[in-house]
């Protein structure tokens, strides 16, 4: 399934490059059209925008020619090419083909745009991997350039992850925790499309509907509207565990769509200007109303809110582009600061009024809420990644058994929340609707990831494990010294 998925995205992925090539060019079979290598030299020739040497023919020399130019272009850009050889490509060997095709993806798309993303969340910058050093210390400096790349690998996949969380955390609770399950609903993707195109989509009656439903008109509009090309099916995403790579692909297009946007500066100011005057006046609207509704029942506190949260979503639409704008803080004039500090105060209170109604509810409901929040809590944590492996081990281990302990919980909780009777003594409605439908999707989605949140603990567990028994023996490995160290490296063992 993972390997029928990225040949479908990546192929889809790799005509959406080939188009804008002199002449167009098109792959209809990745792993036959590959083997002559002039499709890949295609690609890389507009990805680089360089014009690179090959043999016109089609024999089999020619076609070898033309496809070890192409590596030996890769490896002078310092990518990586493990066990990737021209063999293997004239071969057609699907696992060969599509780990070339994610490193060309990786380097010349996720990267390149995660680049632009690096002032903002402080990552790493590249600049040094690129000097050449002539020098005596030259092979010192190629290994210190190789470590820098390694970890700017993971510092692009978390960019490109960041940048997604922040697009979506304009919307309430669309949670992205990675480039997996947190696709899954659809809904991570709507709330992309609405902060980059206010008024395309309407995540309220989104999160009424099903994964496929919504992914489906994720794709479309994406299609239609962004011109963004439809490198995935929803039957590719609405699965336990969908392909990283593949959602990878298809999430960087949007930041790509977002880098093109047209923003004049004054223009900006304006807008500004118009948001900080709504903020305020937010501000001073949600203050009055929480003195209002201070003796209200706990039914109509949750009315007020929802009435206030419907008027300013959609009043929030008109100035989603500023307050997602993309600059880095010494880029931002100090309006643009005020702004950002008088968004997250609205954000701030707003979150503040709902945890109060949470702690409001009715029993049993609040523990089921408080239950909810918990699990929630624990799978939007960062996986630790710590130097030391007898830490991690010990930290995995701690969540594992935390985990299983609250999963054991899920039943008896989604029992009492089915049963709940919601009206009172005079058969009025205790709690909203809406908040107990709210309830059931989450209890719906931690349905479908926590089998995947087991699984990524046990896997940083062994991967741990893994690490200190390498760490050990890589102690181990020494002159056996006097009787009394041979004794206490057997204990050790």
């Amino acid at each position: 399934q993972r390997e029928f998925t990225q040949k479908k995205t990546f192929t889809s992925w790799i005509n959406s490059i080939l188009a804008k090539h002199t002449p167009p060019s098109v792959i209809s079979d990745l792993y036959t059209d590959i083997q002559q290598g002039h499709l890949l030299l295609d690609l890389l020739e507009v990805l680089s925008g360089q014009h690179l040497p090959r043999e016109k023919g089609f024999n089999t020399f020619q076609c070898r020619s033309n496809i070890e130019n192409a590596l030996t272009f890769l490896k002078s850009r310092s990518l990586k090419l493990i066990n990737i050889h021209v063999t293997d490509i004239i071969e057609g060997k699907p696992s060969i083909v599509l780990g070339l095709i994610w490193t060309i993806i990786f380097h010349f798309h996720i990267e390149e745009l995660a680049r632009t993303l690096a002032c903002t969340y402080n990552q790493p910058s590249l600049d040094c991997s690129s000097a050449v050093d002539s020098s005596a210390k030259a092979s010192r400096s190629a290994k210190k350039s190789a470590k820098i790349k390694e970890r700017w690998k993971m510092s692009a996949t978390k960019a490109l992850l960041l940048w997604a969380k922040e697009q979506c955390s304009l919307h309430g609770s669309i949670n992205v925790t990675d480039f997996k399950s947190s696709w899954r609903s659809g809904l991570a993707f709507l709330a992309i499309i609405q902060t980059l195109r206010p008024g395309l989509v309407d995540l309220e009656k989104a999160k009424a509907r099903s994964n496929i439903e919504n992914l489906k008109e994720a794709f479309r509009i994406a299609e239609l509207e962004l011109n963004i090309p439809r490198l995935l099916e929803p039957e590719d995403v609405d699965i336990v565990n969908p392909d990283e790579k593949s959602i990878m692909t298809y999430v960087a297009q949007f930041l790509q769509y977002s880098k093109n946007l047209p923003e004049s500066e004054e223009d900006m100011q304006e807008k500004v200007r118009e948001a900080m005057g709504w903020l305020a006046a937010q501000e001073e609207k949600l203050s009055k109303l929480l003195i209002d509704a201070e003796n209200e029942t706990y039914y109509q506190k949750c009315k007020e809110m929802m009435s206030f949260m419907e008027t300013f979503n959609e009043e929030k639409n008109a100035f989603l582009p500023v307050l997602s704008s993309k600059r880095s803080e010494d880029e931002l004039s100090e309006d643009q600061k005020q702004m950002r500090e008088e968004w997250d105060k609205v954000i701030a209170q707003l979150n503040e009024w709902k945890a109060k109604l949470d702690q409001m509810l009715p029993s049993p409901l609040g523990s089921i809420e408080a239950w909810l929040q918990e699990v929630e809590h624990l799978q939007a944590e960062d996986l630790p990644d710590l130097q030391d492996p007898f830490k991690a081990m010990f930290l995995f281990r701690e969540k594992i058994v935390i985990f299983k302990g609250l999963m054991d919980c899920f039943d008896a909780h989604l029992d009492t929340l089915q049963s709940f009777k919601n009206e009172d003594e005079k058969n009025m409605p205790l709690v909203l609707p809406e908040k107990l439908e709210e309830m059931k999707r989450r209890f719906s989605n931690i349905h479908f990831t926590n089998s995947s949140t087991f699984l990524e603990y046990h896997y940083g567990l062994c991967s741990a494990i893994a690490n200190e028994v390498t760490l050990k023996l890589n102690i181990w490995d020494m002159k056996y010294g006097s009787k009394e160290s041979v004794e206490s490296l057997l204990e050790n063992w």
